[in-house]
């Protein structure tokens, strides 16, 4: 995927987006960083088709992303948002056999490959013994992992995340950015997320966007991004930014900078 020169605003004073231009290798995790109200979101919005740029293109595999049928591109990329509101007294296996609707034919039941597919995506997120349960029922991180079997159902290459870990406690963070890292590595998954926790950026990215005020200011692996300097300049935080052999880069905030009144 290729997002060349675009310029995306919701109202007609403001803009969003300014100029953005990127491309998404294939077989990579990629991850965007940026303060609050950057344009983070609204560039995974529109790099999965929901939004139209208002100038400049988006590619994917050569062709406009809107020229893309909706089937067609819900056969290339799944997306997991932020927020995810559960239908009422649905259960898991339920939640998750959407994910095949790119597939199926109307009217039509389930096929022996739509199961294949939905016992996959529950055995990948550790959900067999879930199946039946009411995901209303379930604990965050569970749920998590429910939208995520869904978006897996969907037999994509390519799987977009937008902030997966939030509102979760450390154990479910990184349960989840391991079971990202495995879909990645074991299954050739392309990857784009976006998170706020830099560490965990660092560790779990190939490549790195940096955004701020709706522009990419910096692109790269983790460990020329991230700097001292740079997380004052997209911040305005110091931080110690350090190396160890069994870690890595990781970054320890210290406070806020002083500004200019």
């Amino acid at each position: 995927m290729k997002v060349k020169e675009v310029t995306f605003s919701y109202n007609q004073t403001v803009e969003q987006l300014k100029a953005v231009s990127l491309a998404v290798e294939e077989g990579k995790i990629t991850t965007i960083i940026g303060p609050n109200g950057c344009g983070k979101s609204t560039l995974l919005e529109l790099m999965s088709g929901h939004y139209t740029p208002k100038k400049g293109q988006i590619l994917l595999d050569g062709k406009a992303i809107q020229q893309h049928s909706p089937k067609e591109l819900a056969k290339r990329l799944a997306v997991v948002h932020q927020k995810n509101d559960v239908p009422f007294d649905i259960n898991v296996e339920r939640l998750v056999a959407y994910g095949r609707m790119p597939y199926k034919r109307f009217l039509h039941s389930p096929s022996e490959e739509d199961e294949k597919w939905i016992d996959w995506a529950l055995s990948i997120t550790n959900l067999q013994t879930k199946r039946k349960k009411k995901v209303e029922e379930l604990s965050g991180g569970e749920r998590q992992r429910v939208w995520i079997a869904m978006a897996l159902a969907q037999k994509t290459p390519i799987l977009f995340l937008d902030e997966p870990t939030t509102y979760l406690d450390l154990y479910y963070q990184f349960e989840l950015l391991e079971l990202i890292k495995k879909l990645n590595r074991e299954y050739n998954m392309t990857i784009v997320m976006v998170l706020h926790d830099m560490n965990q950026a660092v560790r779990y990215s190939d490549w790195m966007i940096v955004m701020k005020n709706g522009q990419v200011i910096a692109r790269g692996v983790p460990e020329d991004v991230i700097t001292g300097e740079r997380i004052e300049e997209i911040y305005g935080v110091k931080a110690i930014v350090d190396y160890r052999e069994d870690s890595g880069v990781y970054v320890v905030p210290i406070g806020p900078c002083q500004r200019d009144e």
